[in-house]
């Protein structure tokens, strides 16, 4: 039986009323109806239930969407998502002062997000505990290297077993060059669109992108969302508001790299971009994060700034009083006051996991923010912290990897066991780009850096 993951109605309903509560929005009559009607919770870790709903069910679920986008959200003051609006709310937007980015500092940037990611891949969806014990069993805690079932107890393997996807790719006996992921494929993506468009580049042109040349089933969460809309034929940026209750994951962000490569020592710009990728697919908290990362890795690449400064201009670009800004405040401090990451972590989810889905943007940039600082900016520090505080751990550790490896500065600061089994090879679906080297791609990346920009008309 098919069962076509993160757009059937029955399957969204349960994650809007999620979202409804998280924004202030009162769902619970609609709540009441859903489960009345014989309706049930969203699934908790795949993209789609078991077994699908009666026709009456769909039908229901697609009014009851509706039904809730139209009820009035106190946030939408103080979490807005038009970038004007943004921008009035943040005292300390930053000031441009571009500055230089070398191939190699950006090879070590693509390098690091695609370690960081290989490393989370196999323990993707796993709860906390589990990827503790897997790690534990074989001496790799907190993991200092890419996991590994030798060694790993057949009892432990049973309880906790690797993604079933990445598994065979993504352990450390298995790794034959960069597998492919959606955290690389994105990043390729956004290469393609400064490509064609250059950094003026709008939302639109992000759309006919997508339609061109990504496949459908290598989308997820918001951005499975936004493709079927721009299929039945809404725009941006209704694409991101329709039936999506993922519209505040974490697809943005890990969208957002290739903003802040391309505009070093511009954290505004990188932001602008970012914002204009973003909403496509997402509102409020799920731009920002996206906002927030580009901003903190366009910093990252001039190499003049260490890591909490690089955080600072992140931040500078949230809304002070929106939901992300103070997730990552809080998490900032929680890393500066622990000298254990696990307790930390343990913080950080006792916080957020009883409201949040685990590929929400609030938490994940949360913990990589927390893991970011508590690393001091290390890259293997910050690798395994992104991806020993569970989520979403090959997005997590993406990101993480990107931000320390730029300011690692070159591949050859990279120690040698992340980025060997690399093999300067990345594989995907994203066309003309299977098999290239990172050298490769830095150098693409480059040259869009120092393109002239003119201004987004």
């Amino acid at each position: 039986m098919l069962r076509l993951t993160w757009v059937q109605p029955e399957d969204l309903i349960g994650h809007e009323l999620r979202q409804a509560r998280l924004d202030g929005r009162n769902p619970s009559a609609v709540a009441a109806r859903w489960r009345a009607a014989g309706g049930c919770e969203a699934p908790s870790r795949a993209g789609s239930s078991a077994r699908p709903a009666s026709p009456y069910l769909r039908l229901l679920a697609k009014d009851l969407l509706d039904e809730l986008a139209d009820l009035p959200s106190p946030s939408a003051e103080q979490e807005p998502t038009d970038l004007d609006q943004i921008k009035a709310l943040c005292p300390g937007w930053p000031a441009p002062r571009p500055a230089p980015v070398s191939p190699a500092r950006l090879e070590a940037a693509w390098l690091g997000r695609a370690a960081g990611c290989l490393l989370g891949k196999p323990v993707e969806k796993l709860p906390l505990t589990g990827i503790r014990l897997l790690a534990r069993a074989v001496g790799n805690w907190p993991p200092t290297a890419y996991f590994t079932a030798r060694g790993v107890p057949a009892d432990l393997l049973a309880a906790h077993p690797w993604n079933r996807r990445s598994a065979p790719t993504s352990l450390a006996e298995n790794i034959d060059g960069m597998p492919e992921d959606d955290d690389l494929n994105h990043p390729l993506l956004g290469l393609l669109l400064l490509q064609r468009h250059g950094r003026a580049f709008t939302t639109a042109d992000v759309a006919r992108l997508w339609l061109d040349e990504l496949p459908a089933g290598r989308a997820f969460t918001a951005e499975r969302v936004a493709y079927r809309n721009l299929l039945c034929g809404l725009e941006p940026p209704h694409t991101a508001r329709h039936r999506n209750p993922f519209r505040e994951w974490i697809g943005a962000l890990i969208r957002a790299d290739v903003h802040g490569w391309t505009n070093p020592g511009d954290p505004a710009a990188a932001a602008a971009q970012a914002h204009r990728d973003a909403t496509l697919t997402h509102t409020a908290n799920g731009v920002y994060a996206a906002m927030f990362a580009a901003a903190l890795i366009a910093t990252a690449a001039t190499g003049a700034h260490d890591v909490h400064a690089c955080l600072r201009a992140g931040l500078a670009v949230v809304p002070p009083g929106s939901r992300l800004a103070a997730a990552v405040r809080h998490a900032v401090h929680l890393a500066g006051t622990h000298t254990d990451f696990d307790t930390v972590v343990d913080a950080l989810h006792a916080l957020h996991s009883p409201t949040h889905h685990w590929v929400h943007a609030v938490p994940n940039t949360a913990l990589i923010a927390a893991a970011l600082t508590h690393a001091d900016g290390d890259f293997t520090g910050s690798v395994s912290r992104a991806v020993s505080g569970g989520w979403d751990t090959d997005s997590n550790g993406a990101t993480a990897g990107s931000v320390a490896g730029l300011l690692a500065g070159s591949p050859a600061a990279l120690p040698e066991h992340w980025t060997a089994p690399l093999k300067n090879r990345l594989a995907t679906s994203v066309g003309g780009f299977d098999g290239t080297g990172f050298d490769t791609l830095a150098h693409l990346t480059h040259r869009e850096a120092t393109r002239p920009c003119p201004s987004p008309s």
